[in-house]
């Protein structure tokens, strides 16, 4: 489990973040994650990438006001620069991501 020191730590030691938060009995999460995770493999060398799982980390989830499960928080040089929840698809993150991600490099 990682504390919210050790992920602002990261978010400030990296050009690229991606939070994704969820629960193990989200299976919605589960299913969703592994694409997402490929296609930022594929698309961005630069992505570090931590999971979250709210049920055990409440307080990092509310410091990042993560109200509903899967979200995910893009942080491009340290300032959060995408919010998805729910209902996205990998498509729609990717294609948000691409330009701004190619300019800060």
């Amino acid at each position: 489990m990682q504390t919210l020191q050790d992920i602002k730590k990261i978010i400030d030691e990296n050009m690229a973040v991606m939070l994704y938060f969820s629960t193990p009995k989200c299976n919605v999460c589960q299913s969703f994650k592994p694409k997402l995770l490929q296609a930022l493999e594929s698309n961005f060398k630069e992505f570090k990438i931590v999971s979250i799982d709210i049920s055990i980390s409440q307080e990092v989830a509310a410091h990042f006001s993560v109200l509903s499960i899967p979200t995910v928080l893009i942080f491009l040089d340290s300032k959060e620069f995408l919010r998805k929840s729910r209902y996205m698809s990998v498509k729609e993150v990717i294609s948000e991501i691409k330009r701004p991600y190619f300019i800060c490099l």
